[in-house]
C-alpha cells in the first residue's frame, strides 16, 4: 500500500480477486490508464503506476513482468525490459522517463486507486 494524502479522492477498479497475483491489469482511471498490479505476498501488495511506457511510446506497462531488482519491487516493459520501480515509479534504466506512481489500498474486497 502506498502513503495516503488527505486531499485524495479514491476510486473504485475492482475485485481483489479480478487481478490473478503477480500480474497486472488495466484500468481507467479519470480518463488515465493506470496500470495496477498484485504482487503475490501473505498481505495482498497492490501498486498503481501510469500504463503508458514512454521508452517504446506504448501503453502496456500493464502486461509488463513482475520481479525484484535488490528491494525493488519492479515491472519490466514487455517491449524494451525497461523496469519500473512499483512504489514511485521511477525507471531504473532512464530515470527521466519515470511515470507517476499512485496510492493504492484494498477495502471491501475491491482495489482502489487515488487520484
Amino acid at each position: 500500500m502506498n502513503a495516503e494524502r488527505l486531499d485524495q479522492t479514491w476510486i473504485p477498479v475492482c475485485d481483489l480477486s479480478d487481478i490473478v497475483p503477480d500480474t497486472g491489469v488495466c484500468a481507467l482511471v479519470n480518463d488515465v490508464q493506470i496500470a495496477v498490479f498484485h504482487v503475490a505476498s501473505k498481505e495482498p501488495a497492490i501498486y498503481a503506476i501510469d500504463n503508458f511506457d514512454p521508452n517504446s511510446k506504448a501503453s502496456v506497462l500493464s502486461r509488463g513482468l513482475i520481479g525484484s531488482l535488490g528491494e525493488r519491487i519492479v515491472v519490466a516493459s514487455p517491449i524494451y525490459k525497461q523496469h519500473f520501480d512499483l512504489r514511485t515509479g521511477e525507471c531504473l534504466e532512464a530515470p527521466e522517463h519515470s511515470v507517476a506512481a499512485y496510492p493504492t489500498r484494498v477495502s471491501g474486497g475491491k482495489v482502489w486507486v487515488a487520484a
